[in-house]
Formats: C-alpha cells, structure tokens, sequence
C-alpha cells in the first residue's frame, strides 16, 4: 500500500537526483559542442596519460551506452562510450581522463578503491535483501525491519566510500590534463563543470540510499511498523 509519509523522506534524495541528472546533461551537452586546442579524443588523451604513467598494459576499448564509461580493474581495462571514445571535446576528454584516474588509482593501491571493490558483492545483496526484509517488517515486527536497515546500510557505505574514489579520480584528471598539455589551462573550466556535475550524481545516490533508510527506522521506531489497515 502507499504510504504518503515515505514522499517526505524520499523527496530530498529525489529532488537531488534529478537535478543532478539534470547538471550532468547539460554539461556534458553543452561541452561536448567544445572543441579543444589539442584535438585529441578522450580515448587518445586517456592513453596519454595511462602512458605516462608507465601503464600501458591497461587497454582502452569502446562499449554501449550513454556514459556507460568505467574502468574495470580486474580486466584492467577502460571502458567508453561511443561518444567518449571518438569525440574531441572537452567533455569527451574529462570523462575519459576520469576514468584513467580510476586506473592510476588502481596503480598506486588507493585504499578507497580496492575497499569499493571489496564492497561490491555485499552491497549488491544488501540492495536487494535489505530492502525486501525491510519491507517484509513492517508487517511482522520492528525488529525485522531493523534486521533489514542493517543489511540495506551496506548500500550506503559503498555509496560513501564511493564519494572519496570519483572525487580523487576527477582530482586527479584535473591536474593532469593541463600538465600534459591534453587541453590548455584556459579550457580546464570546462572539465570541471562536466566532472563537478557527475559527482553530484554519486552524492545524490547516498543521499537517496539514506532517505529509505531513514523511512523504515522512523516506522520501526513508531511501535509495531506500519501494517495493512492502519
């Protein structure tokens, strides 16, 4: 059954997903119509700098998808869409020169990314199990809704180590693409906009995460949940 008192916690976390889904395709609109003076592409200046970093043993390949760009560490490899792999823009090159951040991470045993990783398999259960012993308590017993918060919390701390990792990787694309001469430091503004708006995205997601959380405490905490009929 709705509940409307779920809209009130679920709001916040909503109203911050869409704008940020909304900042994100702005900019990577707006940037992707904005050429750069070294007329490289972001699969060209990715290169760059993972050779830079002695690491040319991690490939660059293209995959499906609107921004579906990532990097998997357990193949080494690159990932980017068609959009990222081939266009020169300055949105183009700060995707994937974000993605290259996540490989020099992986280089230099940044701690947040190998715990992301480790966190992985216990948040995808929690996200589906939580939530579903969550909802199952409040028609049996406070207690089980809480049993249930503690499995679903495991979503919401990847969600926050995941914070630090895309934040260093942008950090990271940002100073670099400038020292490699990738785009001029005239053009740098450009790539902040599309990295700073993307992050805004992962900090939507945590905040969401804990707007359900946050819900199903507050009916657990009201006495014997929320039942059919009440």
């Amino acid at each position: 059954m709705f509940d409307p008192v779920y809209l009130l916690f679920a709001a916040p976390g909503l109203l911050l997903s869409l704008w940020a889904s909304s900042r994100v395709s702005s900019a990577f609109s707006h940037y992707s119509q904005v050429g750069t003076v070294s007329g490289l592409s972001g699969a060209e200046a990715a290169r760059r700098l993972l050779d830079r970093a002695g690491l040319q043993a991690v490939t660059i390949v293209q995959t499906e998808g609107h921004l579906s760009d990532h990097y998997d560490p357990l193949h080494r490899q690159l990932a980017l869409s068609e959009e990222v792999y081939h266009g020169r823009s300055v949105a183009s090159i700060g995707v994937a020169t974000h993605e290259a951040g996540h490989a020099l991470q992986h280089a230099h045993g940044y701690a947040p990314l190998w715990l992301r990783s480790a966190l992985v398999p216990v948040a995808n259960f929690g996200s589906s199990a939580g939530y579903i012993v969550m909802a199952i308590g409040l028609f049996l017993h406070p207690m089980v809704v809480l049993l249930g918060a503690v499995i679903f919390s495991s979503v919401l701390l990847f969600q926050v180590v995941t914070l630090p990792v895309e934040f260093d990787a942008s950090a990271r694309a940002k100073k670099l693409v400038v020292e490699t001469g990738i785009i001029q430091p005239g053009e740098r503004q450009g790539i902040d906009r599309v990295l700073d708006a993307a992050a805004l995205t992962y900090i939507a997601a945590a905040v969401s995460t804990l707007s359900v959380l946050l819900y199903y405490v507050f009916r657990a905490e009201g006495g014997d949940g929320w039942r059919v009929g009440r």
